[in-house]
């Protein structure tokens, strides 16, 4: 729905950025309070292709280009749920009438599985399933996993404020550092960082994550927010930390973090202080206790859901049965 008012919002003069000040000097906090379905959202909030002070931006005018012709298809698939996103969900679907929610896909996999008696897993890395056996170790609700997804690129200053904050927070860690996190060199972590850690951290270029965030173990999820990444996170009933780096990132740590209840956001210049903060809050504080019990409340509605009988069950189901029987095109 944000992308959708990509025109408008160029229309309005809102964006493209007029000059590379106004991403730091308070003007991404101005509220958009007009499109249907998105409530305190902000500029800063919106898809990260916004960020240009170039009109003909080839990635923003992407995104203009491809939503209107997603409006033309005659059935659109997402993954979410009813109750997670219904206000948006209402509002899109005034626009085309033919949605289908069929998520989240991780639990309707897990049916798909249970039923057909094979595997649905897919994978971008190699997993180190080592990692598992590392949790199964480790107590109840005492591990924090550390992802930042498939495409994040970080600073090594970066790479650095996040070890150190997870170091002095002294709480166990699974971290998840691929080799290319760092653009144009590996990533390597401090020696001092390795040493200090090595009774209480796990380091692993990859891995199984929907089984990660299932395992009794974690606690938490310091993530980048990426959709798969949140979507697994609620399947798991498990708290967030977020720190978005790109695309909806911004948008889906906006809702965690407000109308879900299950997030707390770091911020982009990010510091170690910060980082043992609310790390320490997440794991042991009264907030990450509330933000649990909110992530546990949006993960039985998932089960709901996906469950026979729930609205995402359904729904796939109903989307199975009319591309059988018809020849009507539907888009992904």
């Amino acid at each position: 729905m944000s992308v959708l008012h990509f025109p408008e919002l160029i229309k309005r003069g809102l964006v493209p950025l007029k000059d590379e000040n106004q991403i730091s000097n308070g003007y991404l906090d101005t509220t958009i309070d007009w499109i249907p379905g998105l409530k305190d959202i902000r500029l800063k909030d919106f898809p990260s292709f916004l960020r240009t002070t170039d009109s003909n931006d080839s990635w923003l005018n992407v995104m203009v280009d491809g939503a209107q012709i997603w409006l033309k298809a005659s059935n659109v698939i997402f993954n979410t749920f009813d109750d997670l996103e219904c206000e948006v969900l209402d509002a899109i679907a005034c626009k085309i009438p033919h949605i289908y929610t069929i998520g989240p896909l991780s639990m309707i996999g897990e049916q798909l599985h249970k039923s057909n008696k094979r595997s649905m897993r897919s994978s971008l890395w190699k997993e180190d399933l080592e990692c598992l056996n590392w949790l199964d170790k480790m107590d109840p609700n005492s591990v924090l996993y550390v992802n930042f997804g498939s495409t994040t690129i970080m600073t090594d200053q970066q790479l650095r404020e996040f070890a150190w904050g997870l170091a002095n927070s002294k709480h166990p860690f699974l971290w998840i550092n691929r080799p290319d996190v760092m653009m144009g060199k590996s990533a390597i972590l401090p020696p001092e960082f390795i040493s200090e850690t090595k009774d209480r951290g796990f380091l692993a270029s990859w891995c199984p994550q929907d089984q990660v965030l299932l395992h009794y173990s974690i606690r938490g999820f310091l993530t980048h927010c990426g959709w798969n990444s949140i979507t697994e996170s609620i399947c798991g009933g498990v708290p967030l930390l977020c720190w978005p780096f790109f695309a909806d990132q911004q948008l889906n740590c906006r809702y965690a973090c407000t109308t879900w209840g299950i997030g707390m956001e770091i911020d982009n210049d990010v510091k170690s202080e910060e980082v043992e903060t609310l790390i320490k809050e997440l794991m042991e504080g009264e907030k990450g206790r509330k933000m649990r019990n909110k992530a546990l409340e949006w993960k039985e509605k998932a089960v709901e859901a996906t469950k026979q009988g729930g609205s995402s069950y359904n729904n796939f189901e109903r989307l199975i049965s009319e591309v059988r029987s018809s020849d009507k095109r539907v888009s992904i």
